[in-house]
């Protein structure tokens, strides 16, 4: 029984320490599913950037990490130091098919490169597409790209930072609560040269799920040269609009603003009620009145101790040596409770309890009524805004010449893969149809089965599974320990009884002084102990063994009988 409680024991802590591991590893389903080949996609047509992350060598070659510091922030953080890795995906992975991971968190962390020529905003549109997978989910942080712009003061990668002037800035970003798909774009003003950013307006739809299902997913952004754009997520329109009218603050000024120097004429009323000037107050209103007045009806408890005052000084407090009189005061002891208070409901002189005085009414005011010379609210005039332009072709954005990510997350593994950068929306579709598609139906897939269920319902994290089957199984292990604890008490007692009856026997039987036949069976059956493994058969032939010994031995004659004792 110990062997096996043992072997249960082993074989269950076997099974968690590799349900964990396999949460530690890999998490995911690889172990058990044999990975598809895999094939790196190639674009089907021109692409400025295409890049899938499966030649690490060739990332070396053309991402440039970032060797500079921010700004305006603590020495300790401000370094871009954050790591980052070439690696399959946790989960539903393929071999060969590799992403660019970044793998810290809480540090700030900064890669780009350069598009194979820059790109000009003029009659193509642009598709920008990309895919990210929250590996271990988000507390709070981006995956957001910057296309770079064209710029030769900014030219060295190395120096790539927060500040680093971009053209676009597209992806998810959480903190919080606070869910969001950005579309920034920088608009220059054509009167001034000044850059400001325009916010694209926020989608209707929920995001939470795209940063918590630790599933891969693809955001396409589509700039089209009549100031259109669509933005989609795993290939369905989550966002569109216009450049024009979808963003804020809004690309054109308005035409007129309001006047600065015009100022509200004294005689303009902007009251809408005034007091009724006719009404009068009346003559039982009195302002005077209290609004608590003494309870007459309030008397004074039973046993209240109205000549002891509450406090009394301390008769064992002693003046302090260093008590200077001219400039501490006299010295008086301290207060302590009244002892014969303790007992009493109260001491000192009894104060009545107020009441709410029903003759209050506060201060009168009189009715407001509509006032006959109101003029409405007043606004300042509207002048000709001297910022006012009229840019039609707001499409027409400053070139980009690479992209790269700068990010500061509180979760690790965020993992990017399947970057395309074209001008051509057919190029763009191929290239998910290729590589996204392809994931999203082996997923599908592979969830389908019982292992991906299992994994879905403890949210991808074996571990948790593994401390849960703990959580049941301690009561059961208990139980078997139990009864083994039992069996063991029941056969050491059995044992303990069946010794008492050995030496029980052994003092019944008393050597007798003649050694007849009879005797010796009778101190054969004293000292034979009761086994079940002896048969009847095999009692009766030692039996007859013996008398026959004991018959040669006595000369031949049988065994004599005695005479019972009537005593």
């Amino acid at each position: 029984m110990a062997r096996l409680v043992v072997c249960m024991v082993l074989v269950y802590l076997g099974t968690c320490c590799n349900i964990l591991n396999a949460d530690g590893n890999h998490d995911n389903v690889s172990d058990t599913i044999q990975k598809p080949p895999y094939k790196s996609p190639e674009p089907s047509g021109f692409a400025y950037l295409a890049e899938h992350f499966d030649n690490e060598e060739r990332f070396k070659n053309t991402w440039v990490l970032s060797e500079t510091k921010k700004d305006d922030i603590d020495e300790d953080i401000a370094k871009y130091d954050g790591i980052w890795s070439i690696e399959e995906l946790k989960r539903h992975a393929e071999s060969g098919d590799h992403g660019l991971v970044l793998k810290s968190k809480a540090r700030h962390a900064a890669v780009s490169t350069l598009l194979s020529k820059p790109f000009y905003f003029k009659d193509k549109p642009l598709i920008v597409q990309y895919e990210v997978n929250f590996q271990e989910g988000q507390e709070c942080g981006g995956a957001y790209l910057k296309l770079l712009t064209l710029d030769d003061k900014h030219d060295d990668l190395k120096q790539f930072h927060d500040k680093t002037p971009y053209t676009i800035m597209f992806g998810p970003d959480k903190c919080g609560n606070d869910h969001k798909l950005h579309f920034i774009f920088r608009h220059k003003n054509p009167l001034n040269g000044t850059i400001t950013e325009k916010h694209c307006k926020k989608a209707k739809d929920r995001l939470e799920d795209y940063f918590k299902d630790k599933k891969p997913h693809l955001y396409t952004l589509i700039i089209r040269p009549d100031n259109t754009y669509v933005i989609k997520v795993d290939n369905t329109i989550l966002n569109l609009g216009s450049l024009l009218d979808d963003f804020a603050p809004p690309v054109n000024p308005p035409l007129e603003i309001e006047d600065p120097d015009d100022k509200q004429p004294e005689y303009w009323d902007d009251r809408e009620k005034i007091p009724d000037p006719l009404a009068v107050k009346p003559d039982d209103w009195d302002e005077d009145a209290p609004v608590q007045i003494v309870d007459e009806t309030d008397i004074i408890p039973e046993g209240w101790l109205e000549d002891e005052p509450p406090t009394i000084p301390n008769s064992d407090s002693v003046k302090p040596d260093d008590w200077d009189d001219v400039m501490d005061g006299e010295w008086e002891a301290p207060e302590i409770p009244n002892p014969k208070c303790a007992d009493a409901p109260g001491c000192g002189p009894y104060k009545q309890k107020m009441k709410k005085n029903p003759r209050y009414k506060g201060k009168w005011l009189a009715p407001l009524i509509n006032n006959p010379n109101y003029k409405g609210k007043w606004k300042p005039r509207l002048i000709h805004n001297p910022e006012y332009f009229n840019d039609e072709h707001p499409f027409e954005m400053l070139a980009i010449s690479g992209i790269g990510f700068e990010l500061w997350s509180m979760s690790p593994d965020i993992y990017f893969d399947n970057i395309i950068i074209t001008d051509d929306e057919e190029v763009a579709r191929k290239w998910s149809d290729d590589t996204f598609e392809i994931r999203r139906v082996r997923i599908a897939e592979e969830s389908d089965s019982l292992w991906g269920r299992m994994m879905r319902a403890v949210n991808y994290k074996p571990g948790w599974w593994a401390l849960y089957f703990v959580y049941c199984a301690i009561p059961v292990v208990a139980y078997i320990w139990y009864l083994y604890k039992r069996c063991r008490e029941d056969k050491s007692e059995i044992k303990e009884e069946e010794d008492k009856q050995l030496v029980t026997n052994d003092d019944l039987a008393e050597p007798a002084d003649d050694e007849s036949p009879q005797a010796s069976v009778r101190k054969l059956s004293l000292e034979k102990p009761i086994k079940e493994k002896d048969n009847i058969e095999d009692k009766e032939e030692d039996t007859e063994e013996v008398i026959k010994s004991d018959k040669l031995s006595a000369g031949g004659e049988g065994p004599r009988r005695r005479k019972p004792n009537k005593e």
